[in-house]
């Protein structure tokens, strides 16, 4: 007998593999960080009409071809028309002989918008149109063993009209190319072409299986597998199969279920058999979960009442556009998981990667077929969404289709979802109040008219808290989540947007690089390369799942918490919390800033329930009271940090009399000068104006501090009505009495050079003021005193309050107790993308205690002994790029640096009156016998490391 040569031998086991599995083979790179070149021309633009390469996947406007072009085109931007070039692409491949009565298709993971696909000079059937979505062609008949020219024709502005109009009038990028990857599958002939699962958590699963050229008398074998554990391979399960489709039921023992607390994965084999030969076989990953949509009633995700804590999130990445990778996916959510978040909401279909993480980190995803305010055509539609369920029905993440965007959906394009989804997830119309489902769109925290709180209907704002800059966000986020809540109607909401859509300008010299498009892009909770901005920490704060009601730390805290379980499945025993006692040295602000942990320690969790608040007790250590601030922070069951709490042990007094240095004793003195007052000690001397009581000037020896023209009251007004000067026990005083808001304002300068200012105001209610009218605001946006300081020559700020990051009045959750640093820099948040540093130095900061201002020779200390102090820290450059009608921050007052009590409120998309009760102008009134407001500080203008 003729001896067959082991390569045949090889040959034939490669084929016989290829027979029962799909093989995918990639013909362009894996992502945009590993491309492939293909030969490429552009028809307009930058680097047009020249046959080139290009990188694939990737979108041309970032290659350096053609241009870059927003999609408000039409309205803010006021162009004729978007750019329409087109590109043409070029590839060969080597198709091997094993592909031989196999089925060969070919994949396209994305393609903006029509693309025409010819292999071997002949066309592959007919042009997709849709940038956003998975397509493919059987291209078995096409190619040849050998060599195939593939060739791809896209045009970045479709033929179809409503394409355009539900892609390309849209508000986010409009790009073009190939930007997701291009691959081969190969199947033998007989194979399974699809599945759509729908996996309940007790076991019973159903699988709709679609098959091509299925002969007689097969069967499937079937056989899950918990990812991760390699013994829970469960017993193999058997389904006769008739016809090109089937539907196959099994019910599984002992299974896990997947939820965004316990994301468990399974991998489902199936092989479809004749006999005992197979035919073919996938796997398919899935996890087990119980959808029911409760009209009147709720969302249920395995018999639990579901809230989502969401956020909208467009694919994009600043070098590559919407081409990324499975890196930034991993990146995303975790970030997102990060801010406590446990759901995600899509304007077109991500990366497939994208849903795989969701999986397996656990989100809830709104997928959503695009259409920004326009549909598509019945045809387009249709098609479309077939691609989409197709792609993402078995992704337990997906809980939701949504059809379009504000007005970008058909109400018959609905039942194609339901024809092709086993699981019958519900089908929104986002922004709508649509079939028992309310997901209205920015929401006033009133909104109600037998709407949402007051209404009758399941209510979950697709988009809300829009963060424009620094707007929105966690600004104003707690009132409307606490309002919300009020409802057991309430599902949850999503709010606009995870980050800032800024991208390389490969078009532009010159130092600007980064283009959001001015003020219609730069929403993100985090810069366009994920930079953090202050809102993410306060929405971590807010939707914590483990919520500590308010305490105040005084000399009688015996350690009590009490503790709400905010999960929807998880029990706190599963969860960590540890607490750390810190102290500072007594001179921190004067070169030792080291922080001492003194003493740390376990706080054990009992089991709560979800829903449930209970009394937790932390054993207090001994040198409790010796620390300045305590640190508790909480982790969940997979050791990701939940949340950090710090509250202060002491009141800022005792800090001001710790931290503020003491010096030599020396003579104090108290002159009046033509129309000022010197107090002076210690080589410091200040000046006050007997007319005005404004500090004019402070020298340190013969430098002056720039530190003057102030106090000048915010909020409120006032006038000088007399300045009396003392010596009381060796220190030099002087009383500024006003009439109107402030009562006096006293200042005393010690021995040893420190000056301690002590004002009270809005006291003496029947006294005359002296003004027409009222002496304070009846709304109180801004209340206290602020003083001017150059901001030339400022290098940073250490400080002991909550930080690290600027708070406005309705944004101070999510900062903590610390001693803090930051380095001087000019963020313009959402606009600086060159040079994006983040925290912000400028703005406001809460809950001052201590603070150093680095500048060189005009470097001061100031302490506070009164609580909830602001100190406002310069002010924020407005960006230079905004569109007209944006607006960035509210107005900050006069002056540089200020105190105060209260501080403006950052707005969202709606305005300011339009939030809850925590945004909203303060007021007072003043009655007979008050004492009025103090605020009491210390400032230290001598020399000091």
């Amino acid at each position: 007998m003729k001896k067959i040569p082991i390569l045949f031998l090889l040959a034939l086991s490669v084929a016989f593999v290829y027979g029962q599995q799909t093989e995918k083979v990639y013909l362009s790179g894996k992502d945009f960080k590993n491309p492939v070149q293909w030969e490429f021309m552009c028809t307009n633009g930058n680097n047009a009409n020249t046959w080139t390469t290009i990188d694939v996947p990737s979108h041309w406007e970032l290659k350096g071809f053609g241009e870059y072009t927003y999609g408000r085109w039409y309205k803010e931007l006021d162009q004729d028309e978007p750019s329409k070039e087109e590109g043409f692409y070029k590839y060969q491949f080597t198709v091997p002989q094993t592909y031989k009565d196999q089925q060969v298709k070919i994949f396209f993971g994305g393609a903006m918008t029509d693309t025409e696909v010819k292999i071997n000079g002949k066309l592959a059937g007919e042009v997709h149109q849709g940038g956003f979505y998975e397509f493919s062609y059987d291209i078995t008949d096409l190619i040849v063993d050998g060599e195939n020219l593939l060739e791809v024709h896209v045009k970045k502005h479709s033929d179809n009209h409503s394409v355009n109009r539900a892609e390309r009038w849209a508000d986010w990028w409009l790009f073009g190319g190939i930007y997701r990857p291009v691959w081969l599958e190969i199947k033998p002939k007989t194979h399974i072409e699809n599945i759509f699962i729908d996996a309940k958590m007790d076991g019973e699963m159903e699988v709709v299986m679609q098959g091509q050229n299925i002969p007689n008398n097969t069967y499937v074998n079937a056989s899950i597998q918990k990812l991760g554990e390699s013994d829970s391979k469960h017993e193999n399960q058997k389904q006769n199969v008739s016809g090109e489709e089937a539907t196959l039921s099994f019910k599984w023992n002992n299974v896990d279920p997947w939820s965004p607390e316990m994301p468990n994965l399974y991998t489902l084999s199936l092989q479809l058999k004749k006999g005992n030969e197979i035919l073919h076989e996938v796997e398919e990953r899935f996890g087990f979960r119980t959808l029911e949509f409760k009209k009147k009633d709720g969302i249920y995700v395995n018999g639990k009442k579901i809230i989502m804590k969401g956020i909208n999130r467009h694919t994009i990445w600043p070098e590559s556009g919407r081409s990324t990778d499975k890196e930034i996916s991993i990146m995303d959510a975790n970030l997102i998981k990060d801010m406590n978040m446990n759901a995600v909401r899509v304007h077109y279909p991500p990366d497939d990667h994208f849903l795989e993480v969701c999986d397996s980190l656990g989100l809830f995803v709104l997928d959503e077929l695009a259409g920004w305010q326009n549909p598509y055509d019945i045809e387009t539609g249709t098609k479309l969404i077939k691609e989409v369920v197709t792609r993402d029905v078995n992704h337990p993440s997906v809980i939701i289709w949504d059809q379009g965007n504000e007005g970008g959906w058909r109400d018959e394009l609905d039942s194609v979802f339901y024809e092709l989804d086993p699981q019958q997830r519900i089908v929104i119309h986002p922004w709508a109040d649509y079939n028992g489902w309310d997901t209205h769109h920015y929401p006033m925290y009133l909104t109600g008219v037998h709407r949402f709180v007051d209404g009758e209907n399941v209510f979950f704002p697709t988009e809300f808290m829009h963060g424009t800059y620094d707007n929105g966000h966690g600004s104003g986020l707690e009132d409307f989540w606490n309002r919300f809540k009020e409802s057991p109607l309430f599902a949850g909401g999503f709010m606009w947007a995870f980050s800032d859509e800024a991208v390389l300008r490969t078009d532009w010299d010159g130092e600007r690089k980064y283009d959001s498009k001015g003020s219609l892009a730069p929403d993100g909770i985090l810069g366009p390369h994920r930079e953090k901005e202050g809102s993410f920490y306060t929405v971590k704060d807010v939707w914590s799942p483990i919520q500590l009601k308010p305490i105040r730390i005084t000399p009688s805290f015996d350690g009590s918490f009490l503790i709400t379980n905010e999960y929807i499945y998880t029990n706190l025993d599963a969860c960590t919390m540890k607490y750390e006692v810190k102290s500072m040295d007594k001179n921190a602000f004067y070169g030792d800033n080291e922080v001492a942990v003194i003493a740390e320690g376990t706080i054990n969790l009992p089991a709560i329930e979800p829903r449930e608040t209970r009394k937790v007790k932390m054993d207090l250590p001994s040198l409790f009271f010796e620390g300045d601030w305590l640190e508790i922070t909480a982790h969940d069951q997979h050791g990701r940090l939940v949340n950090v709490w710090t509250w202060p042990i002491h009141q800022p007094d005792y800090y001001a009399q710790k931290l503020l240095l003491k010096g030599k004793t020396k003579k104090a003195s108290v002159k009046e000068k033509n129309d000022v007052v010197e107090l002076e000690a210690n080589s410091i001397k200040i000046q006050i104006g007997k007319k005005d009581g404004i500090l004019k000037s402070v020298y340190r020896g013969r430098v002056e501090v720039p530190f003057n023209e102030g106090p000048y009251p915010l909020g409120m007004k006032a006038e000088v009505k007399e300045v009396i000067t003392s010596k009381e026990d060796g220190k030099a005083v002087c009383v500024v009495r006003y009439t109107g808001g402030i009562d006096h304002i006293k200042w005393t300068m010690h021995p040893d050079g420190r000056l301690k200012m002590e004002m009270v105001a809005l006291k003496n209610r029947g006294r005359s003021s002296g003004f027409d009218g009222a002496f304070y605001e009846g709304e109180i946006k801004e209340f206290g005193i602020t003083f001017n300081y150059p901001e030339e020559g400022v290098e940073g700020m250490e400080w002991f309050g909550r930080g690290p990051y600027r708070v406005w009045k309705n944004r101070i959750k999510g900062t903590n107790y610390g001693l803090w640093q930051k380095d001087y820099n000019n963020t313009i948040t959402g606009e600086s993308f060159e040079n994006l540093v983040y925290p912000e130095f400028k703005g406001y900061h809460a809950n001052l205690i201590g603070a150093k201002i680095d500048a060189g020779n005009n470097t001061f200390r100031v302490f506070s002994e009164s609580e909830n102090v602001f100190l406002r820290l310069l002010t924020p450059d407005k960006p230079k790029y905004a569109l007209k009608g944006a607006r960035a921050y509210p107005e900050f007052p006069f002056g540089d640096i200020s105190f105060m009590y209260e501080i403006p409120a950052m707005h969202s998309f709606k305005p300011v009156p339009h939030h809850g009760p925590h945004s909203q102008p303060s007021n007072i009134r003043i009655k007979s016998g008050d004492d009025g407001i103090p605020m009491n500080l210390w400032f230290d203008f001598r020399d000091g490391e």
